[in-house]
């Protein structure tokens, strides 16, 4: 199955800009929209609004409230999604196509 969120959920993503390394994706919804399971890759996240959302992954389920103008790293994954604020979410994802790079024989730490 194709996990992509343009495929997945194409009223919510789209694509605004691609080349050989890297997707740009804007991402839009409304109070209550859900989103169907998707992955996306090591990514940088632009809010462009701020926002509460539930995300499910696993069999877990976390809820982050984001502010404006948050610029944040994002390592791959799949979850689902649902706004369950009382406001828009706008956000840019910079989605990288290139897999990290690890030293020999050193895992690449990231946040947690």
């Amino acid at each position: 199955m194709d996990l992509d969120p343009v495929v997945t959920n194409p009223d919510a993503y789209r694509v605004l800009f691609e080349n050989a390394r890297v997707r740009v994706l804007e991402y839009t919804d409304v109070p209550g929209y859900r989103t169907v399971p998707h992955q996306h890759p090591d990514s940088v996240m632009v809010t462009l609004s701020s926002f509460r959302r539930r995300l499910a992954t696993d069999g877990r389920e976390v809820e982050v409230d984001m502010p404006h103008g948050v610029v944040r790293w994002l390592s791959a994954q799949e979850h689902a999604g649902e706004n369950i604020g009382d406001t828009p979410t706008h956000t840019v994802f910079v989605e990288l196509k290139e897999p990290a790079v690890e030293p020999a024989g050193e895992p690449v730490l990231g946040p947690s």
